[in-house]
This record gives C-alpha cells, sequence and structure tokens, in this order.
C-alpha cells in the first residue's frame, strides 16, 4: 500500500499544473486561499497557533460553520496543522504547516500591498460610482 502511494506522489510531481486547465487540482488550492475566509483565516493564523473561538474572533463576521469548513479545506491541501489535545474539555490548536507558512507570506504581500492602495481604490471607486451615476453619486 505505502508503495503505491508513493507511485501516485511520483506521478503527480511529474504533471506540470496549470491552474488555467479546467481539471488541474491546483485550482481548487487557489480557492481556498483567495477565497474570502480561507486567505482571512490563513492571514489570522500567520500571527501564531491558534483555538477555533480565537480564531473565529480575528477572523471577523466567518460563522462557526464556514470557519470549520474552511479549516478543514486547508488542512486538507495541506496549509493547516489541527492538533487536538486529550484533554477534558478537548482542546484544539490550528497552526500553518510549513506550506502553509510559504503560501501566507506570499499572501500577506497581495494584502498589504491592497491595504495600502486602498485610498487609490476608494478614489477610483467614487469615480466610477460618479460617471454612472451608482451608489455614490
Amino acid at each position: 500500500m505505502r508503495e503505491a502511494a508513493a507511485a501516485d506522489v511520483t506521478r503527480d510531481e511529474d504533471l506540470a499544473f496549470d491552474v488555467f486547465a479546467k481539471q488541474c487540482p491546483s485550482r481548487g488550492t487557489l480557492e481556498h486561499v483567495t477565497g474570502r475566509w480561507g486567505g482571512l483565516t490563513l492571514g489570522a493564523l500567520h500571527e501564531g497557533s491558534l483555538r477555533f473561538n480565537e480564531l473565529r474572533r480575528r477572523v471577523d463576521g466567518v460563522s462557526e460553520k464556514m470557519l470549520s469548513q474552511t479549516l478543514h479545506a486547508l488542512e486538507r491541501d495541506g496549509l493547516v496543522h489541527r492538533e487536538a489535545q486529550p484533554t477534558n474539555p478537548p482542546r484544539v490548536d490550528y497552526d500553518l504547516t510549513p506550506l502553509g507558512r510559504e503560501v501566507t507570506e506570499r499572501l500577506l504581500g497581495l494584502i498589504h500591498l491592497v491595504e495600502g492602495r486602498m485610498p487609490e481604490v476608494l478614489a477610483a471607486r467614487e469615480r466610477y460610482d460618479v460617471a454612472r451615476g451608482g451608489p455614490g453619486a
């Protein structure tokens, strides 16, 4: 069984992944990383290990269900590590894996760029809305 799994990994490593191809598995991972809750969850975990409720408070606005689904997806992709402590009550901590840390560092670069350029974005929105007679008009 272990040999078959190793062969699968080898075959996967030989594949050229192309996120623009409909069947490429990298699309799902990209969606998990760049989706609203995935990106915010990864960003929060970059600050350090958090328990579920700490993470939910840090990612303002996420529901318990969405956070749970997001954590499962990120864990399945190998970006988040979940560690359950056999205590009463049970304690579960979430942290980034080395791959998750690398992905998150790149994601944080984008987050910081967007945050730093928000005055330009807001001005562009206002110009757009005025020109189109939209919400800001």
